[in-house]
């Protein structure tokens, strides 16, 4: 499959509080390496099998949260089209990034839901990345949890269908998956994705703006998982759900938080989308087991709770 537009969810910027605690966390505990400084106050990190240049960027603040989040294009021509068909038919805030590391200019929109999506096509290998001549499995070996790559990110916030609207109309995203509202007809959450993953971003509606729900992190299977939860057991980290199995995207996982209260997620297993695969959709009274596939039950905490 040639995968042409946007590519797929490359880049997240997030808000903490502690850098010492949140690099044990990122660092230490989930795996990441670290790529350098920004400046005093954001560190950038990627995962040991990622190609960019960075792919993660922890932002010291007084408020955990998110602030923004980027789709890589194939081309240039690409990114004037989403630019130019935003201005005109949809009118969203918009700016231009140009002090991420690595990466050429990156051009962010305000969505209806609160949240700074950006776009950009140019960014330069990293410093460390995978082998490429007669590769071996891993250049050094990973460590803590060992996530492959940055997987996807949950959003909150009001006016989710002109975001997704905007998501599949301009940037070309396909929905993969659909939880309705007790209507039957409007959608709470809708699961996107660029390639031939479940999904890169989903999108719930929420009265709130500018939402995070969690950002994820890809293992390679459900042996990596329970890993995971054994890193977490050890050193105490708060687990808020799993380990166990979605019905939405099949994925394998954890749901647990960092120590300034950003809900993270290991996210492995899950099903090939392609883009001529009708969209699943689940009824609102099924939404325990879409989330919570084996228990079939929504705890307080996972809707409640977020930054």
């Amino acid at each position: 499959m040639a995968v042409t537009g946007i590519l797929r969810v490359g880049l997240v910027q997030i808000k903490v509080l502690d850098f010492d605690e949140s690099l044990v966390h990122y660092r230490d505990r989930i795996g990441l390496d670290i790529v350098g400084n920004i400046d005093e106050d954001r560190i950038m990190l990627k995962t040991y099998d990622e190609f960019d240049h960075h792919s993660l960027v922890l932002h010291k603040a007084d408020t955990a949260g998110i602030d923004f989040i980027a789709f890589k294009a194939d081309n240039e021509k690409t990114v004037n089209k989403i630019i130019e068909k935003t201005k005109s038919e949809y009118g969203f805030d918009y700016e231009i990034m140009s002090d991420q590391p690595g990466y050429g200019e990156i051009h962010t929109f305000t969505v209806p839901t609160g949240h700074k999506i950006g776009i950009y096509n140019e960014v330069e290998l990293a410093e460390d990345y995978p082998m490429i001549r007669n590769p071996y499995i891993w250049k050094k070996e990973p460590k803590g949890m060992a996530p492959t790559c940055f997987d996807h990110a949950l959003l909150y916030g009001p006016d989710q269908a002109t975001t997704v609207k905007w998501l599949t109309e301009v940037l070309g995203l396909a929905i993969t998956e659909i939880l309705l509202k007790e209507d039957g007809e409007n959608h709470l959450c809708t699961w996107l994705s660029a390639n031939t993953r479940g999904h890169d971003l989903a999108v719930l509606d929420f009265p709130e703006p500018n939402v995070l729900h969690h950002i994820s992190f890809h293992l390679e299977d459900w042996h990596a998982v329970g890993h995971a939860a054994d890193i977490m057991a050890r050193y105490e980290i708060k687990i808020d759900a799993g380990p166990m199995r979605h019905g939405i995207t099949r994925g394998q996982t954890i749901y647990f938080f960092d120590p300034s209260g950003n809900r993270n997620e290991t996210f492995a297993g899950g099903y090939e989308f392609f883009p001529d695969h009708p969209v699943r959709i689940w009824d609102a009274d099924h939404a325990g087991a879409g989330i919570f596939y084996y228990d079939k039950a929504l705890n307080d905490r996972f809707l409640s709770v977020y930054s």
